[in-house]
């Protein structure tokens, strides 16, 4: 699981981050909003933990903004505020879950898997993309109704873009992709897996952006 954590005060910072990294899981630290959106920018998430009180704004705006941008990543608000107006804001703007500060770290292990599971169970609707119906959690696709067969890694590097399917996704996301999966990157990785994918899915399933990345496209395929 990758994880952004979004904290300024550097002693629970430096120990959340530690703690998260020693059980296994990737995680990007920010001290600020700025910073959390330019990883953001490059980077695709599964769990966000975001401080409420932030030397450039509120987190309340941070998670506002991903559930702005449809993601679906799990959300955990870190505060010492704990009276109810703020947790009911926290929760309001789409966090899953409010801990306050301070905590005990098997205290937040315990809640990140509980919300964890939580959005696991939930089934991911179909998604339409032209003539494309995509099912993320059941891992089918369809194009004109006839059923498209993908790799592990095909997956990983469509789930990539359809996660973020209204930005343009660097080639460093997709490269990430597919390191979670334990796969070798070399210097045409990326262009492979897209051209796969654009011979399974349709041609223009995909968009090339230049200098940019990719995003799926609009339309027919």
């Amino acid at each position: 699981m990758r994880v952004m954590l979004i904290e300024d005060d550097p002693t629970i910072g430096s120990a959340v981050r530690d703690h998260i990294a020693a059980a296994g899981h990737g995680v990007d630290w920010a001290r600020d909003l700025t910073r959390a959106k330019d990883l953001r920018a490059v980077a695709a998430y599964d769990l966000f933990l975001i401080d409420m009180g932030l030397p450039d704004g509120s987190g309340i705006a941070q998670v506002n903004s991903i559930r702005r941008d449809g993601l679906t990543a799990c959300v955990i608000i870190i505060s010492a505020r704990s009276n109810v107006e703020d947790r009911i804001a926290g929760l309001n703007a789409g966090a899953d879950d409010y801990l306050v500060k301070p905590f005990d770290l098997s205290e937040l292990d315990a809640r990140i898997n509980a919300v964890a599971r939580r959005v696991n169970a939930t089934p991911l609707p179909d998604i339409e993309i032209g003539r494309l119906r995509i099912n993320l959690s059941l891992k089918k696709a369809l194009r004109v109704d006839d059923p498209v067969d993908l790799t592990a890694r095909e997956w990983a590097v469509l789930e990539r873009l359809i996660r973020r399917e209204h930005e343009i996704v660097s080639r460093t996301a997709i490269e990430e992709a597919l390191y979670d999966l334990g796969s070798g990157i070399e210097s045409n990785t990326v262009e492979v897996y897209i051209s796969r994918l654009r011979k399974k899915l349709g041609k223009d399933a995909i968009t090339t952006v230049r200098g940019l990345g990719y995003q799926m496209t609009r339309g027919e395929t």
